[in-house]
C-alpha cells in the first residue's frame, strides 16, 4: 500500500469563482480511481495539477512515483512509438500520425501509455472516439495494469470494469465512494432519498411550529380585544378592577412570550437543502408532422465505396416507425457515411416525403452564434418558454445560464444545447452521431431518458454500450462489409 501522492491545498480560482479547494487529496498504488463531475468542474485540471502540468503557488503536492498521462484528443502531435505489437493490437498499423482518424490517434496515445514502465496512469476521456472493440482490449489491459488508476470517463459501463471507488468533484471538493459507477449511483440515490425524508421532516416540522406560534399571537390579541372592552366597559360603570387586568395582562404577555418561544425553535431548526428533482419534458408532435408510413426509412440494395474501398454493398434495412435505432460497427466501417446518405436522401434510398430530418453531427459544437441560449433554442421549435426551460433544466442548465451568449459556452455546454434543441425541434426523424461524446455523466443520463421519451424516429450511432442497451429497441451493425440487424 505505497502512497503515490500526497497533495495538500488543492486551491484554483476561475474568474472569481473557485474551480477546486481540495484541503488534502491522496493516491495509493491500489487505487482505481474514476473521477466524475459535471462539465466545468475541474476534473482535467486537477489532473494536471496532480501530474505538475499546472503549477500552484499554494498547493504543496508530494509526488512517490512516475506517472503517464493520456490527454483528451486534441492536435498535437503525437510522438512515434516503437511497440508494434502493442499498436497492432490497439488497431494502429500507420505511423504517420498525421492522417489518423480520432480512434487511431486514441488508439495510439493508448498503446503509447500502456508500454510505458510507470506506477500509475492518469487518463482524460480514453474511450473517446474507440469504437466497442478497441475500449473492451482498453478494459482488458487496464484490468490487468498493476499500479494506480486515476480516470475521467463518461462512459458508464467502462467504469463499471475498471474502477472500484469513484471520486466525485462537485463546488471545488472532492467526496469519496467505495465501489464502481453503478455502486456510485445506488449511493447517491441513498443520499437523496435521505436527504428527501429529511427535507420532509423539517418542513413538516417548520409548519407545525409556525402553527403553534399563530395561535398563540392569535390567543393573545383576543385576550388583548377582550381586555380593551372590559376596560372600556369598567370607565363607563364608573369602577375598576385593577387585579382582573394583571391577570389578563400576565396573560396576554405570557402568550407573545410563548409565541416568541416558538419563533426561536423555528430559528434553531436552520434551513434543510431540498433534495434536487429531475426536470421532465413531456414530447408531444404536432399533427402536421405526424408521419402514418409504418417505415418512414427504407434502404434497398445500396452500395457505397471510396476508391478501391468497399463500405457496405448491395445492403438493404428498414426503420420502423418511431424506433429507436443504433447504428453500431468498427472505426471506418462506414456508420457516419450511412447517416450522412440518409441525409442526403442518396439513391436506393426512400424516406417518407413528410419526414423532416435533424442532424447532429459529431463537430456540433462548433458554434460561434451571437445568440442567447433561449434564442436559439426557440429556433424551429413549437414548445413554449416554460417547456424549454424544462428540457434545458433536464439537461444540467441552471436559469441564469438560459441568458448567456452563446460564444461563452464551453464545448459541452454548446452540445448539450444543440442535442436539447434537436428533440425540441420541429423534427420527426433525428440522426445523430456520438451524441453521448464529451457530455459529463449526469447529462447522458438525461439524454438516454430524453430519447427515450422522444415522440419521433431516431436512428443514432453510439460506442457507448450503456447507452446503447438501454435506449435501442432496434440495433444494426457494419460489419464485412454487410449492414446487418443484430436485435
Amino acid at each position: 500500500m505505497a502512497l503515490l501522492i500526497k497533495a495538500i491545498d488543492i486551491c484554483v480560482e476561475y474568474s472569481g469563482r473557485d474551480i477546486l479547494e481540495i484541503d488534502k487529496l491522496e493516491l495509493y498504488s491500489y487505487d482505481r480511481i474514476g473521477l466524475v463531475g459535471g462539465n466545468g468542474a475541474g476534473k482535467s485540471t486537477l489532473l494536471k495539477v496532480l501530474l505538475g502540468e499546472l503549477t500552484l503557488s499554494v498547493s504543496k503536492i508530494k509526488r512517490l512515483g512516475e506517472f503517464a498521462y493520456i490527454p483528451q484528443l486534441d492536435n498535437a502531435m503525437l510522438q512515434e512509438h516503437k511497440d508494434f505489437a502493442l499498436m497492432d493490437k490497439m488497431g494502429v498499423n500507420e505511423l504517420d500520425v498525421e492522417e489518423m482518424s480520432g480512434g487511431e490517434e486514441t488508439r495510439f496515445k493508448i498503446a503509447q501509455t500502456l508500454s510505458e514502465e510507470v506506477h500509475g496512469i492518469f487518463a482524460d476521456e480514453p474511450t473517446s472516439h474507440l469504437d466497442r472493440e478497441g475500449i473492451d482490449f482498453l478494459i482488458g489491459q487496464l484490468k490487468y495494469f498493476p499500479g494506480a488508476l486515476l480516470v475521467i470517463s463518461h462512459d458508464r459501463y467502462f467504469l463499471d470494469e475498471v474502477v472500484d471507488k469513484i471520486w466525485e468533484l462537485k463546488d471545488g471538493k472532492i467526496t469519496e465512494y467505495w465501489g464502481n459507477y453503478s455502486d456510485y449511483l445506488r449511493q447517491k440515490e441513498e443520499e437523496r432519498k435521505a436527504l428527501a425524508t429529511k427535507y420532509e421532516k423539517f418542513v413538516a416540522e417548520r409548519e407545525r411550529l409556525e402553527k403553534s406560534a399563530e395561535e398563540k399571537r392569535k390567543q393573545a390579541q383576543k385576550i388583548d380585544q377582550k381586555s380593551k372592552g372590559a376596560a372600556r366597559k369598567n370607565s363607563s360603570e364608573g369602577g375598576e378592577r385593577l387585579g382582573h387586568q394583571k391577570s389578563v395582562g400576565s396573560k396576554q404577555k405570557k402568550m407573545y412570550n410563548a409565541a416568541k418561544s416558538i419563533e426561536h425553535k423555528i430559528e434553531a431548526l436552520g434551513d434543510v437543502e431540498a433534495p434536487e428533482n429531475s426536470q421532465r419534458i413531456y414530447f408531444r408532435q404536432s399533427a402536421a408532422l405526424q408521419l402514418h408510413n409504418p417505415y418512414p426509412i427504407i434502404a434497398t440494395e445500396i452500395t457505397k465505396r471510396f476508391g478501391d474501398k468497399v463500405l457496405f454493398e448491395d445492403a438493404s434495412f428498414n426503420i420502423p416507425l418511431g424506433a429507436k435505432v443504433a447504428l453500431t460497427g468498427g472505426n471506418g466501417t462506414g456508420k457516419t457515411t450511412l447517416i450522412e446518405m440518409i441525409l442526403n436522401r442518396e439513391e436506393g434510398i426512400n424516406i417518407s416525403p413528410k419526414a423532416e430530418i435533424g442532424y447532429f453531427a459529431q463537430n456540433a459544437y462548433k458554434y460561434n452564434l451571437n445568440q442567447n441560449v433561449m434564442e436559439f433554442m426557440q429556433q424551429n421549435c413549437d414548445y413554449n418558454v416554460s417547456e424549454i426551460r424544462s428540457g434545458l433544466a433536464s439537461m444540467g442548465f441552471k436559469q441564469n445560464d438560459i441568458s448567456k451568449k452563446l460564444t461563452t459556452l464551453s464545448g459541452g455546454e454548446m452540445i448539450k444545447l444543440k442535442l436539447a434543441q434537436m428533440l425540441l425541434g420541429k423534427y420527426n426523424i433525428l440522426l445523430m452521431d456520438e451524441p453521448s461524446n464529451y457530455l459529463d455523466l449526469m447529462s447522458l443520463e438525461a439524454l438516454e431518458i430524453l430519447m427515450k421519451k422522444y415522440a419521433g424516429t431516431i436512428i443514432f450511432i453510439s460506442h457507448d454500450k450503456r447507452l446503447v442497451d438501454n435506449v435501442a429497441n432496434v440495433i444494426y451493425e457494419i460489419k464485412n462489409q454487410k449492414i446487418v440487424q443484430i436485435k
